[in-house]
């Protein structure tokens, strides 16, 4: 049976009966099942993590960007992390018997019917991509143009011309992204500084694009209310470049400035693989069979 996993991200970290209003509507609209929802009050951002098969993911997608269109204002929003609109954006991710490129259809499909049944502006990016420019969310919404930036450019500029949709923001849930990508960790390291160009130094030797680690895309973010900066990456492929070297590269970019690393997070859902990755790392565990574990022995025969 093909399974898909979808996370949207929803512009909303603060107001918890906002994102219960949306996780409700995305249960009520399509036969999936919920795996996480979680919000950041710093990126003012909630990522919610359900699976299912391929139409009824498009159809709780459908529902819970819609839901979020009616309850959240873009022109109130501020936050850490860049933006685009209200959904800000729905990765399509394949778990079984589907492929990238069949994900990628599903993405145009839910993007078809978000433009016209939203009136909300749709660009394709990761596999969905029509525009190669596009292949890259980090490259065409960015700090310095968001959603703000988008509502005076999407007429006339186009390099930002939608793939589906009027080139007119919707005026309260502004523009979607919709993509088509494997599974990525989105994964946060805490340093005991609030210097932002410390952070974007150790962000821009790291990530791929600087000559750092493949496939990481890394940035800097200001967590005021903590006092502290953070190092926030996405891992596209964990089994390429581990979560362990991730840590140990930035802990010791962060000691060329004097600066210490205080903890790390991961936001959202990771595969168990990752992290017994890094603890036989850590660990340095010989000769470790992973049937070891007991709740792994005892899963695999179904008791």
């Amino acid at each position: 049976m093909p399974l898909v996993e979808c996370v949207p991200n929803f512009s909303e970290g603060r107001n918890q009966e906002i994102v219960d209003q949306i996780v409700d509507a995305i249960q009520k609209g399509g036969k999936i099942i919920m795996l996480d929802s979680r919000m950041d009050p710093d990126h003012n951002r909630a990522v919610i993590s359900f699976i299912g098969e391929p139409e009824e993911c498009v159809n709780a997608a459908f529902a819970g960007c819609k839901k979020a269109a009616e309850l959240i204002d873009m022109n109130e929003h501020k936050g850490e992390h860049n933006r685009f609109g209200s959904t800000d954006v729905i990765p399509i991710i394949p778990v079984s018997d589907i492929t990238l490129e069949e994900c990628a259809e599903l993405a145009h499909k839910l993007g078809g019917s978000i433009a016209k049944e939203l009136k909300i502006p749709v660009y394709y990016y990761g596999a969905a991509a029509k525009d190669p420019s596009r292949e890259i969310l980090q490259k065409y919404r960015t700090k310095s143009f968001q959603f703000e930036q988008l509502k005076e450019e999407i007429a006339t500029n186009d390099a930002y011309k939608p793939d589906a949709g009027s080139r007119k923001v919707h005026a309260k849930a502004g523009a979607t992204n919709i993509g088509a990508r494997e599974f990525l960790v989105a994964y946060n390291i805490y340093l005991d500084t609030n210097d932002m160009e410390v952070a974007k130094k150790i962000a821009r030797n790291i990530r791929h694009s600087g000559g750092g680690l493949r496939y990481i895309q890394a940035g800097a973010m200001n967590i005021e209310e903590r006092g502290v900066v953070q190092v926030s990456m996405n891992i596209t492929n964990f089994k390429g470049t581990p979560l362990q070297r991730v840590f140990d590269m930035v802990k010791t970019e962060a000691s060329r400035f004097g600066v210490n690393v205080t903890e790390s997070e991961v936001y959202g859902m990771i595969p168990l693989d990752a992290l017994l990755d890094a603890a036989e790392f850590y660990l340095q565990l010989n000769n470790f069979d992973r049937d070891q574990i007991i709740e792994r022995r005892v899963f695999s025969k179904g008791e």
